[in-house]
């Protein structure tokens, strides 16, 4: 019997990693897949009438073993992959396609939501019913359920074609990326490194068998060299290798790949009546539309624009001073700007690393749940792991009930894709009495610790743990009867504000207190240094605004318009561009074939949702701020209202609950030092 299609027998019912084996998977996914085209039968060949419990709670509750089976092998795809596991994806990534389509496009199924969905309002539905037959009524329709058979294979076709390209545009950002090695042999040319930069370079040079030290794409070793290293040809070197992904004349190139992805999701978008993809994604959206997000974005970009312009001059000027450069590229932005910030505030991150030692900052991010949401972090050691670095917690409530499991796995290794990400291995629900706790993972890239020092962080890095930790509150703290509502699975632009709003604490003196202690000595963060991060925060932030805004319009460029007039992928960038771009171009980059959130993630029609997102986190945090950023009458607002409502309700009702009024972009100019 294969494990993976059977109940788990481990602690909460936890992933039991160790007994997998590889040939399971396949086997698994094949048997899973079979018995949630059963339960959809089941449903599909009843002779009862349709009600909301024999069709639409069924149906949520249909493909359970799948998902999780799923959440397992794809989760195991980014932070532990290997070549079997690349070669699994391909093989299961159209077959889940196509039941993901067998199921919305069965029409017989449909009839039957449909008989449900019009006799709706005599029901007398929870609100969480309600929305859920609402959002299963309008997943059918928007993937063809209203569509004649011949256009319904032509949507199966595509669907199929696009679940591969998306998979191949990520393996080939991956093996660019995984390509690249800079071997520096000359010492000089570390000049500016800090100390822990050049030992990970040194350790990761003798690793690989090598002499000197090894510089390689990845963001823990990338992001401090084009930041400190005084060498500008070594610094161009590495900033045109990561501008150059998978835009090569080699195998991993994606520029065909990108243009048949956007054709292919604005044929998709044109089949079921919308406009373009954009129209289609925004729908289900707080944007709406891509005019009003358009209109967002510029709005945002005519406030923000004078200031990064001005920040510009500044630069080229300090640059010009004090090394005499007469043109500033893209390979000095980070190295000028981290210069001038030590010039202005004296703070470099070299100076804070110190005081945030990874397991000193986890521990205070943990406080800071518990004084708000009353949470307990206990580490176990009974919990099977992915991999030695995982840690795994109990969460736990005040009165000692389970909350939560809670998988941490921080830092970069071999099978294991760039960036920070939360997930989860289990949902929340509740089933038959029982409530069903989550099991939630966040996985980043951080420098491992070394011979002679823990792991430290950069205050950025300090964020993206915050920032992660934040989706993984969403998660936990989940409490939703349907799992397909459940923690995260909410409007995709509304999704970054429990992400974005922890962010907030750690530019606070009363929270950083709690963590922010130097490794050695354990002396607290000076106050000097709190007020210099605060001043800092709003460093440059009109270029860093600009920056997501270009972002924003290039996606919007792809999938606000017919798509199939454009042949040259960079041109169409530059165009795109034209009205943000600060940097001189660089003619062999180009963003678009490794712009892994659009055409890999799911975040195709919606990378405006970081800045509208920061809306909304300004608006809720100054709240928080009104009141003082612990107090427990906010905390357990956005508790009841926010964290664990999931997609329950509209999100702007649910916002208006919290905060008693409609978010305002006042706050994120103020705070950005904008207005």
């Amino acid at each position: 019997m294969n494990i993976l299609n059977q109940s788990f027998d481990t602690p909460h019912d936890t992933a039991p990693f160790s007994k997998i084996n590889i040939t399971d998977y396949v086997p698994a996914f094949d048997a899973a897949i079979a018995e949630t085209r059963q339960e959809i039968d089941a449903i599909v060949q009843s002779t009862e009438e349709p009600n909301f419990e024999n069709t639409i709670a069924a149906l949520s509750f249909s493909g359970m073993q799948l998902d999780r089976i799923s959440n397992i092998f794809f989760n195991l795809h980014s932070a532990e992959t290997n070549d079997e596991l690349d070669k699994i994806a391909n093989e299961v990534a159209p077959k889940l396609a196509e039941l993901g389509n067998d199921i919305t496009l069965n029409f017989a199924l449909f009839e039957k939501i449909k008989q449900v969905y019009d006799k709706m309002d005599s029901l007398n539905l929870t609100e969480e019913q309600k929305t859920l037959l609402t959002k299963n009524y309008r997943d059918f329709v928007r993937n063809g359920a209203l569509l004649p058979e011949d256009k319904k294979q032509t949507l199966r076709d595509i669907d199929s074609e696009l679940s591969v390209l998306k998979l191949k545009f990520g393996e080939h950002v991956l093996a660019d990326n995984n390509a690249f090695q800079m071997l520096i042999t000359n010492p000089d040319e570390l000049e500016g490194l800090p100390e822990g930069t050049i030992e990970a370079a040194k350790e990761m040079a003798t690793e690989a068998g090598l002499e000197g030290w090894l510089f390689t794409l990845d963001y823990p070793s990338y992001i401090p060299f084009v930041t400190y290293a005084k060498n500008r040809e070594r610094r161009k070197e590495i900033t045109l290798a990561a501008g150059k992904k998978a835009y090569q004349q080699n195998d991993n190139n994606n520029e065909e790949i990108v243009l048949k992805i956007v054709n292919l999701r604005h044929q998709r978008a044109q089949l079921l009546g919308y406009a373009s993809h954009a129209h289609f994604v925004l729908e289900e959206r707080m944007g709406q539309d891509p005019v009003q997000v358009t209109n967002f974005l510029n709005d945002l970009l005519a406030k923000g624009k004078p200031a990064a312009e001005k920040e510009f001059k500044e630069l080229c000027e300090f640059a010009k001073e004090l090394d005499g450069l007469e043109n500033l590229e893209k390979w000095d932005g980070s190295y000028y700007t981290e210069k001038l910030k030590q010039q202005r505030f004296n703070l470099d991150d070299e100076k804070l690393k110190p005081y945030f030692q990874l397991e000193k900052v986890l521990a205070g991010a943990f406080e800071i749940a518990h004084r708000l949401y009353g949470l307990n972090f206990n580490e176990v050691h009974n919990i099977d792991k992915y991999h030695p670095d995982v840690q795994t917690f109990e969460v736990k409530d005040d009165e000692g009930e389970l909350v939560a499991i809670f998988y941490a796995d921080f830092f970069p290794r071999k099978g294991k894709r760039n960036g920070a990400w939360m997930t989860s291995f289990k949902s929340q629900y509740q089933k038959a009495g029982k409530d069903e706790r989550p099991h939630v993972s966040i996985v980043c890239n951080f420098t491992k610790p070394t011979a002679s020092k823990p792991s430290l962080l950069t205050f950025n890095e300090v964020l993206t743990l915050f920032h992660e930790f934040g989706h993984a509150l969403h998660g936990m703290l989940a409490n939703t009867v349907y799992p397909t509502l459940s923690g995260t699975s909410v409007f995709w632009d509304f999704v970054e504000l429990p992400s974005q709003i922890m962010e907030n604490w750690c530019y606070e003196e009363e929270a950083l207190k709690l963590f922010a202690k130097h490794y050695e000595t354990g002396e607290t963060i000076p106050m000097e240094y709190v007020e210099k991060i605060k001043e800092s925060a709003a460093f440059m932030e009109g270029m860093a605004t600009v920056r997501q805004i270009s972002f924003g319009l290039l996606d919007m460029g792809w999938h606000g318009q017919d798509p199939s007039a454009i042949q040259d992928i960079k041109a169409f960038e530059v165009e795109k561009f034209a009205s943000t771009s600060l940097y001189p171009d660089v003619q062999d980059n180009a963003m678009s074939p490794s712009f892994s959130h659009i055409f890999n993630g799911g975040y195709s029609s919606g990378y405006y949702s970081y800045k509208w997102a920061e809306v909304l986190d300004a608006d809720a945090f100054d709240y928080f701020k009104q009141k003082g950023i612990f107090n427990k009458e906010v905390a357990d607002k956005f508790k009841e209202n926010i964290l664990s409502k999931g997609g329950t309700a509209h999100p702007m009702k649910l916002y208006k609950q919290f905060r008693g009024q409609e978010p305002s972009v006042d706050a994120l100019l103020k705070r950005a030092g904008l207005i």
